[in-house]
Formats: structure tokens, C-alpha cells, sequence
């Protein structure tokens, strides 16, 4: 798969990096980090011992994206949880969070001292294409996984240089063709304008659209980027309003979500459906536009909304909100931020347990080997599943769109994989 100019540059930083610590970085087998024997003799355990398993996470909690910061907040009040009912295997969870304020210099920084200071048996969630594309060469040579990374960037399932590194959530170009397939069945003639940020998160998913389309009556007609340095997209929003476009496809992170929806509000000459993908369609998001101006709006979605009553008396979602209270009382639970820090933590869980080697291989051969495992704060018919060849644990989503003060779901669950067939690497 092609490369963009950012994950080139990213690699040649990390290539610096390296060189300039090569003579201190351990790369990945020290003597005494060796299973006890069997199968698992000379394995990695950094990290992991009979009693504990330590974490690290690398999250913008400060900067623009600082929205996405709360997640951490949904992980470590699972693990809290789980620790309190005996671990995993009988093992205490340590999650060591650490802030990159969405810059990739700062996540290499920060992904080292987890490795080199921390000694963390994974660096589980490292949020961002930017910053996971600045940290995978060096993981990677580390021979340290990198887990369910909190980006659906689709490069992270078709690269197969990278063992250690595997996504978590529906890649964008999944979450395209679930957009892709609703207005080809609902709206064949349609033309859309594109608000897209510039950057690998924005053009896949813009990709994955362009190419879900192919051969239909529906065409893109319009497209602006964005900097996640910019201030604002006021302008991008008017050149696209000029478009008259039927639909507006918005492929944005939080903060310039909230200012799209604004101005898409503000504008009463145009009234495009309006599409917002999953990744800025939290109600944190959407509550600055005023609920009453982003009626009908849509978006996808994977997980189940602690905010939507039909969920009340679900288990998990109870639980959820339970600890959450106990664990991180500063925390919303209705933040679909936060119920996605549980669901992630939940599915790592459940690669944790199935290890048949309690080492650092043993979890990355476990995150490639799932089978329909299901998680409770997943939606009903959405499992992981990976094999080789196909490193996209979830590729199911299901629609939703936005009434009253909440999300509500409709139409059925739609698996990308039986529609458009799998991603190849």
C-alpha cells in the first residue's frame, strides 16, 4: 500500500531516532525475559509476571484533539474493574497513560520511555494516524506489541511489515462503504461535497468513499481539506456550501466536527444530509452545535451508546456506567469517548486470556487469532474476528442518526467484508 508523505516522513524521524539510540535500546530478547519454558521458552516478558501485566497508552490530552483524551479515562476505569474482580489470569493491570498533545514527535518520545523507562509488556492504544504512524518502525524493531491501536486507518491491517502494530475499530475504508452502500440505496443520485482533513486519517477514508461509489449515479462533486493546525474550516465550509451538493460527507476529528456542524447550521440556504463520520460524532461534539441544530444528521456506528435508553438495562452497559462512577467520577458516562476506552479495554481483555504464551509473542499471535469473540459493549452481530490475511478485527457497523437529544440506531448491521468483499494487503 502506498505511503503518504506523513507516514514517509514520520519513518525517516524514526529511522534518526534509532540511529541515535541504538547503543542503549534493547531490542526486544534480554536474558532474563524468558518464558518458563515449553513452547514459550525465550519468549519475551517484559512486562508480565504471575501476579501483573503492565500497560502504557499514548493519548493527546492536551492540544487539538485533546476531545479523545477521555478514552483513557474509559481503559483505566475497566482495568480497575477487573482488577477488583482478580485480574486477568489472575493478573493486576498497571495502564501507564502518557500525553503526546496529538504531535508526533512527542508520541516517539513518549513510546520510548513506556519501552526503555516503564518496561511495559505492550503500548496498548496509541491514539491517532499521526502519532501511531510516528511510533510503529520503532515498536516494531522493539519487538513490543502495539495493540488495537485507536485509529482505523486501514494501512494498519494491509501492511504486513508490522507484526506488532494491529487496529481495533472498523477502518475508515469499512466505515466509507457502510456511507457508500446507504446512498447508492437511498439516494442513487445523489452529489456530495467532502469536508476532509489533510492528512492519512482524512484521505483513506475519502479513498474508501471515492472507491465505494465507483460505477454508481452517485458522485462526489466537491472536496475541501483542512490543516488540524487551522483555526477554523469557516472558509472550506463556504466554498462547499457554493457546491449545492446533496449531501455533505464530514471526515473530521472533534473540534472541527463541532465547527462544521456549526456552520452547516448557520447556513439556511443549504441543507445538504449531512454525514459525520463515527470518529466525531460524539455527543460531546455535537452539544456545543445545540442538539436542535444537528437533527438528522448521520453517522455509524459499532458500540452501544450508554446515553440510549433501549440499552438501560443491559448488562455490560450497566456495568459500564457503575465503574465508571466508581472508577473515574469526573468522567461522563454518556461520553462515547469513555464507553470506547471500556469497549477497547474489554476486547483486549479477551486477547489477553486466550495468549497460549503469557509474553509479548504470545499477545501479538493472540490479536491475530480471533474468532467471532464477542465483547458486551459491542452492538448485537458486531465480533472481532482476525486470521491470516485479514488483520481488521471489526468490520461491521450499523447506521444511526441523530433525533431528539441521542443517537438511534437503524437499519441492520452492515458486514463490509460479505458486502465489498475483504481488504487484501
Amino acid at each position: 500500500m502506498r505511503k503518504t508523505t506523513l507516514l514517509r516522513v514520520a519513518a525517516a524521524t524514526i529511522a534518526a531516532l534509532l540511529t541515535a539510540t541504538a547503543c542503549n535500546s534493547r531490542r526486544g530478547e534480554d536474558a532474563q525475559d524468558t518464558a518458563a519454558g515449553g513452547a514459550c521458552k525465550g519468549q519475551q516478558t517484559t512486562g508480565i509476571t504471575d501476579k501483573t501485566i503492565k500497560l502504557g497508552g499514548i493519548y493527546p490530552l492536551s492540544g487539538p484533539a485533546s476531545a479523545y483524551g477521555t478514552i483513557s479515562k474509559g481503559v483505566a476505569a475497566y482495568f480497575k474493574y477487573v482488577n477488583d474482580k482478580g485480574g486477568i489470569d489472575g493478573r493486576k493491570v498497571e495502564f501507564v497513560v502518557r500525553d503526546d498533545g496529538y504531535q508526533p514527535p512527542k508520541a516517539v518520545e513518549e513510546a520510548r520511555r513506556l519501552v526503555e523507562r516503564e518496561k511495559v509488556f505492550a503500548v496498548f492504544q496509541t491514539l491517532g494516524t499521526p502519532s501511531t504512524a510516528a511510533v510503529w518502525d520503532y515498536l516494531n524493531q522493539q519487538k513490543v506489541p502495539q495493540p488495537f491501536v485507536a485509529t482505523g486507518a486501514s494501512v494498519w491491517g494491509t501492511d504486513d511489515k508490522h507484526p506488532w502494530t494491529i487496529g481495533w475499530q472498523p477502518n475508515y475504508v469499512a466505515e466509507a462503504r457502510v456511507y457508500a452502500k446507504y446512498l447508492k440505496d437511498r439516494m442513487p443520485k445523489a452529489e456530495v461535497a467532502v469536508l476532509y482533513q489533510n492528512d492519512d486519517f482524512g484521505k483513506d477514508l475519502l479513498g474508501g468513499f471515492r472507491t465505494a461509489l465507483a460505477g454508481s449515479g452517485v458522485k462526489v462533486v466537491a472536496t475541501e481539506s483542512y490543516e488540524v493546525t487551522d483555526p477554523s474550516v469557516s472558509a472550506q465550509m463556504a466554498s462547499l456550501a457554493r457546491s449545492k451538493a446533496d449531501v455533505l460527507l464530514d471526515i473530521t476529528t472533534p473540534k472541527f466536527g463541532s465547527q462544521a456542524l456549526a456552520a452547516d447550521a448557520k447556513n439556511t440556504k443549504w441543507n445538504p444530509l449531512h454525514i459525520v463520520n463515527n470518529v466525531a460524532s460524539s455527543a460531546a461534539v455535537l452539544r456545543p452545535v445545540g442538539f436542535e441544530n444537528v437533527q438528522g444528521v448521520v453517522s455509524a456506528t459499532y458500540f452501544k451508546d450508554p446515553a440510549d435508553p433501549q440499552w438501560a438495562d443491559d448488562p455490560e452497559v450497566k456495568t459500564y456506567k457503575k465503574a465508571l462512577h466508581a472508577y473515574a467520577p469526573d468522567a461522563d458516562p454518556a461520553n462515547q469517548f469513555n464507553a470506547y476506552g471500556w469497549a477497547v479495554a474489554s476486547s483486549l481483555y479477551q486477547a489477553l486470556d486466550a495468549m497460549k504464551c503469557p509474553t509479548r509473542e504470545g499477545l501479538r499471535d493472540a490479536v491475530r487469532d480471533l474468532k467471532d469473540v464477542k465483547v458486551g459493549m459491542l452492538l448485537p452481530g458486531v465480533t472481532l474476528s482476525t486470521a491470516p490475511g485479514d488483520a481488521f478485527p471489526i468490520e461491521t457497523m450499523q447506521l444511526m442518526r441523530f433525533k431528539g437529544e441521542r443517537w438511534q440506531l437503524f437499519g441492520k448491521p452492515v458486514d463490509t467484508r460479505k458486502e465489498f468483499g475483504p481488504l487484501t494487503k
